[in-house]
């Protein structure tokens, strides 16, 4: 029974007490017919939703937390159920602002506003009509038909908020929906209206499509409504193919978003996600030529590591561990495939594994989602030669202790030693205690960074600090 829980029940007792109609909308009674999990209820109050929550409220001696300026309030059942009440409310926009000049209206007027059908649907708590459906505008419909479709003219839903473009392609996205073909050409013919709502509304829903099942299907909408273009520049550059004579590069975008629907199926963790959706962002302005091999990339890995931090600051996505974390991804991506190309050294393996750190897994599986090739043998032998580099790295973890290692030999060791201050020297000696034991000169050993140490101070003339 979808109003079993007892708060509906209160809820109706207490309207028909101030004399007011009451109806659950929106995501709450769309989620049970989608079958999924909801503990969010909307309640639209024909009257006032203030005075309805602050009763309710009293009854359950919770916290009450009102919003005068917009005419809701908010409270949390001690199961963990949150409710939020409204006014029912009409809504006319000025074309330079998403936000609503509101007044009180009916609970279609109310219906009307909101931004697709499948969002529109209500049960009403009245005590004559408790749980009968509300739906004026065939959401129950669209849901069965899994169609994205705007209550009334879509130009008119999207040009007022233009948020809700990014909304329909995050739903469709989200729940595998197709987009109405005239709420979808809306969408088109509405798309530079997105430059009036803030960054931080359409990272919000970005991420919630780079979080969907298969979130290529999210991309190729915002990319075919010309959204693309103007959020995410970027992105909307690794489309299309070159050709020249008898060679042509593949499909940048295409490709980008192939590895972020493989990395999709194993994987929920946003930032891996996004790594995928960036791995291959510097290719336009890497791209080469030459008419003996074709076309060529080089150096993108590098030069798109240095694009994340710009990037991420203009989508307003988190500027520290997250960045990082996909800096270091995007930097890293080739190295197992090139490890996987050349014999396996192991001192190619015992750098992979010191800069990759802990994180070395969600590198390989980014690196395994980067093989996309058509021709299946390909694919094959790239996933065998994985294996081995796998298989490398777990003999070389636990042999060497490599991963996340500190050279043993400190820079305050090295100007204690030899009764020298800060200086270039000590950086260069570090240095090449490290490279030694990564190309296994020496075991990763205290005694053996020590003798080296004082091997490379006696070439350097160097003499130990007398007591």
């Amino acid at each position: 029974m979808p109003l079993s829980h007892p708060i509906f029940q209160q809820i109706s007792r207490l309207a028909a007490k101030q004399g007011v109609e009451a109806y659950v909308v929106g995501g709450y009674v769309r989620d049970h017919f989608l079958r999924r999990p909801s503990t969010d209820v909307d309640v639209v109050v024909v009257g006032s939703g203030i005075a309805l929550a602050e009763a309710l409220g009293r009854e359950l001696r919770t916290k009450v937390s009102v919003y005068k300026t917009f005419g809701t309030a908010m409270l949390r059942t001690r199961d963990g159920v949150e409710v939020e009440f409204v006014g029912a409310r009409r809504e006319s926009y000025t074309h330079d602002s998403r936000k609503p000049q509101v007044e009180a209206g009916t609970l279609e007027d109310d219906q009307r506003r909101r931004d697709f059908t499948i969002n529109a649907l209500a049960w009403s708590l009245s005590e004559e009509r408790f749980g009968e459906l509300v739906d004026p505008f065939g959401g129950m419909e669209d849901l069965e038909d899994c169609l994205i479709r705007t209550p009334c003219d879509p130009d008119i839903t999207f040009s007022d908020d233009p948020l809700r473009m990014m909304r329909a392609v995050r739903f469709a996205s989200q729940l595998g929906f197709t987009i109405d073909d005239e709420t979808f050409e809306a969408i088109g013919r509405n798309a530079e209206r997105i430059r009036i709502v803030s960054r931080e509304r359409i990272i919000t829903e970005l991420n919630k499509i780079v979080l969907s099942p298969v979130p290529s299907m999210g991309f190729n909408l915002l990319e075919r409504s010309g959204l693309l273009a103007l959020i995410f520049p970027e992105l909307h550059a690794l489309r299309g193919v070159e050709r020249r004579g008898r060679h042509a590069h593949k499909d940048n975008l295409k490709h980008t978003l192939q590895v972020l629907d493989n990395v999709a199926r194993k994987s929920n963790d946003l930032w891996l996600r996004w790594a995928a959706v960036l791995h291959d962002i510097a290719k336009p302005q890497c791209k080469g030529y030459d008419p003996k091999i074709g076309f060529s990339f080089h150096g993108h890995e590098v030069l798109g590591s240095k694009m994340v931090p710009a990037i991420f600051r203009r989508l307003k996505l988190p500027l520290g561990e997250p960045m990082k974390f996909v800096q270091k991804m995007v930097f890293l991506h080739l190295r197992p495939i090139i490890l996987s190309e050349d014999l396996v050294t192991d001192s190619a393996v015992r750098r992979l594994l010191f800069e990759a750190g802990d994180d070395v897994e969600k590198l390989m599986m980014l690196c395994e989602a980067d093989i996309t090739s058509g021709i299946d043998e390909k694919v094959q032998r790239y996933l065998a030669n994985f294996e081995l580099v796998r298989h490398k790295m777990k003999d070389l973890e636990e042999r060497d202790r490599i991963r996340n290692f500190q050279p043993p030999i400190t820079g305050e060791i090295i100007m204690q030693t030899y009764g020298i201050p800060p200086c270039q020297l000590i950086g260069e000696m570090k240095e090449q205690i490290k490279n030694a034991i990564l190309d296994g000169v020496i075991p990763n050993e205290y005694e053996a960074a020590y003798a080296l140490m004082e091997q490379i101070a006696a070439e350097r003339g160097l003499a130990k600090k007398t007591e």
